[in-house]
């Protein structure tokens, strides 16, 4: 069996653009108005509905509260953290192995070792725990102790990625299944919770790579993207995800600076198999020759992102299908509509057999970014006859035709996988090629097959569309200069607390 190879992505993919520096002057203070800047408060869009691993919290590692197996370094290849080295796999890659590092404790005082790895694994395998994370192990069969410092994870089929997956958080094995959150080993642990305003995590003092500098984090709970940039225009944060149009306004503000990071964060405009108007084969290729997506980059996004047109992060640069491309081309549109029976209508909306060429578009209230994107997507729909009305609606209620937002920084099976694949893909899509691709990407152990596989993927997808993927907005972020030690990373799908610009929050110094 072929090695398996820990990607790295492409340098150029990997930097942060520096929007604008901070002006002459001292920095202004830290949020929290702690002189000695050991402590700091930042604000994010989404509040967490648990803080444990086992229900989802912290997916790519980074989790403050939790340490993994593993953890991702800044260019997103993986490196020890609660095991001694990476993962090694045996030579029919059902099995890999693990072994542990020792002297661990967890913020309670009781020793880590083999069970706690076991109780947490299994834990998110058991159905009756209910774990959400429960599919995305849908390939792991048991976790097994060799001993105190040696696990095996034994799966039912090969699974190249299956790496990416240990960095999950792991809990003590006698706080599995009680309060939230769980006993963890991290950098932090939970000092308060207010639902629905703030979380306050402290330093703890006995983590085995060493207590943070910063000591104490504060985390808010701020939806609106203008509520977000009210707090740091009156100086009550210290940094915080904003839409690019936003955090501009912070240009010239000394003490701080605008950093974006790339993000496999694809935007786009789901279409349900079950509609009338949205799972007509014609309408969807319609709509995404209609799709001016480069204008939409500049105007929408500010400029500060990448045009899209299949669900495979661009940021995943070795894995992308250069051809696999929806050209802006509203005559091929029109025509596609037309030889499908679409007529216009006396006012301009298209019409087949009764049926009226219109739909609503759900999208998230108060994400500035979202409501561009929509309006700019209802725009396209509508040069070629098609009427799209936008409603924003709280996440809960984003359903049927929506504009939502995936990717994985890591790998694209992750991501992909539930998306598109027809046992339960979003939208209800099913495409054979592209469940047969989705398949040999996952159980492939040599890279050029993966490549492969996911190349023909996307060439299969842009022949019969079930979305109109629209681009991939960069992360914008406005933060203090107080403190060194920020590494920029690519980002995720969201903006919170444990990726993204605060990543690495444990590593960082007061200047």
């Amino acid at each position: 069996m072929p090695t398996l190879s820990f990607r790295r992505l492409v340098p150029s993919l990997l930097a942060v653009v520096l929007l604008a520096g901070a002006c002459t002057g001292d920095p202004a203070p830290p949020a929290s108005g702690d002189p000695d800047g050991t402590s700091l408060v930042i604000a994010v869009a989404e509040e967490p509905t648990a803080l444990s691993p086992l229900a989802g919290y912290g997916l790519h590692g980074a989790a403050k509260v939790f340490d993994g197996l593993v953890e991702h370094a800044d260019d997103l290849t993986l490196r020890p953290a609660l095991a001694t080295g990476l993962p090694a796999p045996s030579a029919n890659g059902r099995t890999w192995t693990v072994r542990l590092r020792p002297g661990v404790t967890f913020s309670d005082g009781t020793p880590f070792d083999a069970q706690d790895v076991v109780a947490t694994y299994r834990a998110v395998l058991d159905q009756r725990d209910g774990s959400p994370l429960r599919q995305r192990f849908s390939m792991l069969d048991r976790v097994v102790a060799d001993d105190s410092s040696t696990v095996h994870f034994e799966l039912s089929e090969p699974y190249a990625p299956f790496p990416e997956l240990l960095v999950l958080g792991i809990v003590s094995s006698e706080s599995v299944g009680g309060d939230d959150p769980p006993v963890g080993t991290g950098p932090y642990v939970l000092a308060d919770w207010q639902r629905g305003t703030r979380m306050v995590l402290e330093a703890n003092e006995d983590h085995w790579d060493g207590t943070p500098a910063i000591t104490e984090v504060t985390v808010e709970f701020v939806p609106g993207d203008e509520a977000r940039a009210d707090r740091m225009r009156e100086g009550k944060l210290d940094g915080a995800a904003l839409p690019p149009a936003l955090a501009r306004e912070f240009e010239n503000t000394d003490g701080l600076q605008i950093v974006s990071h790339s993000a496999a964060d694809v935007h786009a405009v789901v279409l349900p198999s079950n509609h009338p108007v949205t799972g007509d084969p014609a309408v969807r290729l319609a709509l995404n020759h209609a799709m001016d997506r480069a204008t939409l980059v500049d105007d929408a996004l500010a400029g500060q992102g990448r045009v899209a047109h299949t669900p495979m992060p661009g940021v995943l640069a070795e894995f992308v299908e250069p051809g696999a491309v929806f050209e802006h081309d509203l005559t091929r549109a029109l025509d596609q509509l037309e030889s499908s029976g679409w007529v216009t209508g006396a006012d301009g909306i298209r019409v087949r057999d009764g049926r009226v060429a219109e739909f609503t578009l759900t999208y998230l209230a108060g994400d500035m970014v979202a409501r561009r994107m929509a309006e700019a997507f209802a725009a396209g729909a509508r040069s070629v006859g098609i009427q799209v009305e936008p409603s924003p609606v709280a996440a809960e209620q984003l359903s049927g035709a929506s504009l939502v937002g995936f990717g994985d920084p890591f790998d694209p099976d992750t991501a992909l996988y539930r998306l598109l694949h027809s046992g339960g893909s979003l939208g209800g899509y099913a495409n054979d090629t592209v469940d047969e691709a989705l398949e040999v990407g996952r159980t492939a152990t040599d890279p050029a097959l993966r490549a492969t596989a996911y190349r023909r993927m996307q060439r299969a997808y842009v022949q019969a569309p079930g979305m109109v993927v629209l681009a991939a907005p960069n992360h914008t972020y406005v933060m203090r200069e107080s403190w060194d030690g920020y590494e920029p990373v690519v980002d995720g799908s969201s903006a919170g607390a444990t990726w993204g610009a605060w990543w690495n929050l444990a590593e960082w110094t007061p200047r």
